[in-house]
């Protein structure tokens, strides 16, 4: 299908439908989730998926796409709701919930995991650039210390989010990730 031509709407529609089916099924833990069951929740057949996804790993990148896409539009809604560093707060706990939504799809990306595909590394520079405006807010407010960048405060929360999938491990991961949100305060240029 062309980059460049627009979707018709019932093609926009299908497209959708077959997108939230997917994600319904994977983040509800259903990691096997045949292309047919997916195209049956979704209303459609299953050569329409095909129509729009090549292969059941095309559906799976998109989907996680999606899921960073609407991660990473965060920072500016928070900014303009927040002062910088509660948005900074926010958008960690988001990172550690998007931590959380990974290890639930975690079966169904190893797939991609094991290509040469680019989403992945499309993903950590996309959050990493998000830590970095949301630090420099901070920093420019003198509410954030300005010696840490995006890239190594992603590093960090992978660290964080890395943790086993244990019972109870997201409300560790966002107490540990409230601890690194302190430090990040403490040596700002306003703090005593």
């Amino acid at each position: 299908m062309p980059a460049s031509r627009p979707l018709r709407a019932d093609a926009r529609r299908n497209r959708e439908a077959l997108l939230s089916a997917a994600r319904q099924a994977f983040l509800g833990g259903d990691t096997d989730a045949h292309v047919e069951d997916i195209a049956r929740s979704a209303g459609v057949a299953v050569g329409t998926l095909y129509r729009h996804f090549e292969t059941r790993e095309a559906l799976v990148e998109e989907v996680y796409r999606a899921e960073v896409d609407e991660l990473c539009a965060a920072p500016a809604v928070l900014l303009d709701q927040h002062a910088p560093e509660e948005a900074l707060r926010r958008f960690l706990l988001l990172l550690v919930d998007h931590a959380a939504v990974g290890k639930g799809m975690s079966g169904v990306l190893e797939g991609i995991m094991a290509t040469d595909s680019p989403v992945f590394d499309h993903a950590r520079t996309r959050m990493a650039d998000a830590l970095s405006l949301l630090i420099a807010a901070g920093s420019a407010a003198g509410t954030l210390r300005d010696d840490v960048t995006g890239p190594t405060l992603l590093r960090a929360l992978g660290g964080i989010c890395g943790m086993s999938a244990t019972e109870g491990w997201v409300a560790e991961a966002r107490q540990i990730t409230a601890l690194l949100y302190d430090g990040l305060r403490h040596g700002a240029p306003s703090s005593p």
